[in-house]
């Protein structure tokens, strides 16, 4: 088995913004600790949820270095470095790798797209230009690539991609996946509604958009699944359920932001395209917040 970068709860974590948009360094903190506080496995940072979209190639690099300083090697910490243009990739992923980060999370090429022989040799030329052991990220909602259980076999036979953060919603094909790789992929939930059947099926964790309200909640039921105890964590999936949908209720990370501002974060909005959540969307996030 290759070595596991973590298991069980890893918090997709969101950049905080400032009224100006600029990266609010003292409320990154705030969360850092929080999380690690309350039981998260792991920090991922600069991925979907944390905009890396639309910060700066020196704010992903500064926000990966001061994430790394903070946690002190507490939990791992692991970076989105993935891009469409796989050159670009290769070097957010050296910078990250020199800032001493735990993993590499990579996304698959989104806008221009590519085959799934262009995913393999894409996937492998960024993992053999780092140490670091990195994780693909198949999120075809949003890329318009989907990752085959045939491409993940390929994928797992280089030896630096150790895992794959699942979200294309296809048990089918998942069980397919984990059938052909076996113990040389390991495979994290990459929707939190389907923590409990992934890891049902094999699966190592979740990385979470939940858990960044949440975190001791989400920790404790990837551990009751883990281990087995399945009344447990399905009761806790139920318990959650609607709270985890009404966090896609909108274009993530708005949902979340808005959720973590009415809980007593200072996580500002989101940078355009996204905009805030309309009002009525907000008030019925807001009544979910109140009943749980």
């Amino acid at each position: 088995m290759k070595n596991q970068i973590f298991t069980g709860s890893g918090v997709a974590l969101v950049t905080p913004f400032h009224s100006d948009l600029s990266v609010n360094y003292e409320e990154l903190e705030r969360l850092l600790e929080f999380q690690i506080e309350n039981g998260t496995d792991a920090i991922i940072t600069c991925g979907t949820t944390g905009e890396a979209a639309t910060l700066t190639g020196e704010e992903h690099l500064n926000v990966i270095d001061f994430t790394v300083k903070k946690v002190r090697g507490r939990i791992p910490v692991i970076a989105g470095t993935g891009s469409n243009d796989t050159a670009y990739a290769v070097e957010l992923s050296k910078e990250a790798e020199a800032r001493g980060v735990d993993g590499l999370l990579l996304v698959t090429p989104y806008y221009n797209k590519t085959s799934q022989r262009g995913i393999v040799e894409s996937f492998h030329y960024i993992a053999s230009s780092v140490k670091t052991p990195c994780i693909v990220y198949n999120v075809p909602s949003r890329t318009g690539v989907n990752i085959l259980p045939e491409t993940y076999l390929e994928l797992s036979k280089h030896p630096n991609i150790v895992a794959a953060k699942e979200a294309n919603h296809d048990i089918s094909a998942l069980v397919k996946t984990v059938s052909l790789c076996g113990d040389d992929l390991s495979i994290y939930s990459g929707e939190d509604i389907q923590t409990l059947p992934i890891i049902a099926l094999g699966g190592i964790g979740v990385i979470s958009v939940f858990a960044n309200l949440l975190p001791r909640q989400m920790h404790d039921l990837c551990v009751a699944a883990m281990e087995e105890r399945i009344s447990e964590a399905r009761a806790m999936t139920v318990q959650y359920a609607e709270l985890m949908d009404a966090l896609f209720m909108d274009v993530n990370p708005i949902p979340i932001k808005a959720a973590l501002n009415m809980a007593g974060f200072s996580c500002g909005r989101c940078r355009l395209p996204l905009t805030d959540m309309a009002p009525k969307d907000a008030e019925k996030l807001s009544s979910i917040l109140k009943n749980m």
